[in-house]
C-alpha cells in the first residue's frame, strides 16, 4: 500500500470492516431514509404526486438542482465551497444569448465560447484560493458579486434589457435544442432529458470518487490536507479541478435552462447557491470536508425537488419551503454528526 493509499483509507467513507458500522457510515443512508419518507408522505397527502404527470414534475425540478448539488458535493468532500455556483449558471447562458442573438455568432461556437469562459472563471477561483490562502468562502462570494454586476448591467449595456429572449428564431437552434431542451411523454407525464444527465452526472462523479485515483485525492486533500502535501498528493491541480467540475456542472445547467424555454434573465441561478450546499449536506457532506458522497447529494436533490412540488400539490402557502430548507438544513448537520460518532468516523 503507497502512502497515498493510507491517506485514502483514513478518509474515505465505509471502509470499516465491521458491517453494522460501515452500514451506518456511508454517506446517502440518512438522505435515503428522508426521500423515502417525503415520498411516502406526500403519496398519501396528495393524489396527483405519485402519477406520471406529478413524477415528471419534480424529477424535472430536482434534475437541475441535482447536477449542481452532485458538483458541490464533490468540491466540498474536497474541503471546499463555491457561492459563485448559482450565478454561474446564467452566466452561462447569457453569454450564449447575447453572442447569438446580438452578435450572429454561430450557436455552436457560442455554446463552446460559454463553457471555456466558465471553465477558466472556476480555475481562477480555485487558482485564488490556492495562491492566497483565502477561504474559499470570501474568494467565491468575490466571484459571485462579480458575475452577478456582470450579469445585469453588461445585459442592460449590450441588449438595453435584462433578459436574453427569442432564442427559438436563432439560427440552427433546433440541432443543439434536443441535448439539452427535449421532452419525451410516458403514458400523461412528460419527462425532461435534464433527468438523464442529472442520472449521468451521478453515475460519473460516484466513479470517479470511488474508482478512480483522482477520488482518492479528492478525498485526501478533504480529509487531510497537510498529509496529503507530505506525500505528494498534488494539491493546487486537485482543488483546481474541483472548482473548474464545479464550473462545468453550472455551465450544463446553464444550458439546460436556456434550451428548455428559450430565454435567459439576467438574476437566473442568484440564491441557488445556499439550496445546492444544503442538498449536499442532506446528502451526507460534511462542511468540513473530507467524506461525502454524489449519490447522497442527489438524494438531497431529489428531496429538494419533491418536497417543492409537494407543497404544491397540497396547495400549501409555498413560502413555508424555506422554512423547511433549514429545518432540513440542521437536521441534516445533527444527523451526520451523530451518525459519524456512533460509525467510530474520524470527523
Amino acid at each position: 500500500m503507497t502512502t497515498t493509499d493510507i491517506v485514502t483509507v483514513a478518509t474515505r467513507p465505509g471502509l470499516d470492516r465491521r458491517p453494522i458500522r460501515r452500514f451506518l457510515a456511508r454517506p446517502e443512508i440518512g438522505a435515503l431514509v428522508a426521500a423515502l419518507a417525503v415520498m411516502a408522505f406526500f403519496s398519501i397527502y396528495t393524489k396527483n404526486f405519485l402519477t406520471l404527470p406529478g413524477a415528471g414534475v419534480w424529477l424535472e425540478s430536482a434534475s437541475t438542482f441535482g447536477i449542481m448539488a452532485v458538483a458541490v458535493a464533490v468540491l466540498m468532500i474536497g474541503g471546499e465551497f463555491d457561492l459563485s455556483a448559482g450565478v454561474m449558471t446564467g452566466f452561462s447562458a447569457l453569454i450564449v444569448g447575447v453572442l447569438t442573438t446580438h452578435y450572429g455568432l454561430n450557436i455552436w461556437v457560442a455554446v463552446l465560447i460559454s463553457l471555456a469562459t466558465v471553465l477558466a472563471v472556476g480555475a481562477l477561483n480555485g487558482f485564488l484560493v490556492m495562491r492566497t490562502g483565502l477561504p474559499s468562502f470570501i474568494v467565491t462570494l468575490g466571484t459571485f458579486f462579480v458575475l452577478a454586476g456582470i450579469d445585469l448591467a453588461l445585459t442592460k449595456v449590450i441588449t438595453g434589457q435584462v433578459s436574453i429572449q427569442g432564442m427559438a428564431k436563432v439560427p440552427l437552434y433546433d440541432t443543439i435544442q434536443p441535448l439539452f431542451g427535449a421532452s419525451i411523454q410516458i403514458g400523461s407525464g412528460v419527462f425532461y432529458v435534464s433527468v438523464l444527465w442529472w442520472f449521468a452526472v451521478t453515475a460519473v462523479a460516484t466513479w470517479v470518487l470511488l474508482r478512480t485515483r483522482a477520488g482518492n485525492w479528492v478525498f485526501a486533500v478533504g480529509g487531510a490536507l497537510h498529509s496529503s502535501r507530505q506525500v505528494g498528493v498534488p494539491i493546487m491541480k486537485t482543488k483546481i479541478g474541483l472548482f473548474m467540475t464545479t464550473a462545468a456542472a453550472a455551465w450544463l445547467v446553464g444550458m439546460i435552462s436556456l434550451f428548455r424555454t428559450s430565454t435567459v434573465q439576467a438574476n437566473t441561478g442568484v440564491g441557488q447557491e445556499f439550496i445546492y450546499i444544503i442538498c449536499a449536506v442532506v446528502g451526507g457532506c460534511l462542511l468540513t470536508g473530507g467524506f461525502g458522497s454524489a449519490i447522497g447529494a442527489a438524494l438531497g436533490a431529489l428531496i429538494y425537488g419533491m418536497v417543492f412540488q409537494g407543497i404544491t400539490f397540497a396547495q400549501w402557502d409555498t413560502n413555508w419551503l424555506r422554512t423547511f430548507l433549514g429545518v432540513m438544513l440542521l437536521l441534516a448537520v445533527l444527523l451526520n454528526h451523530w451518525v459519524r460518532l456512533r460509525a467510530g468516523g474520524s470527523k
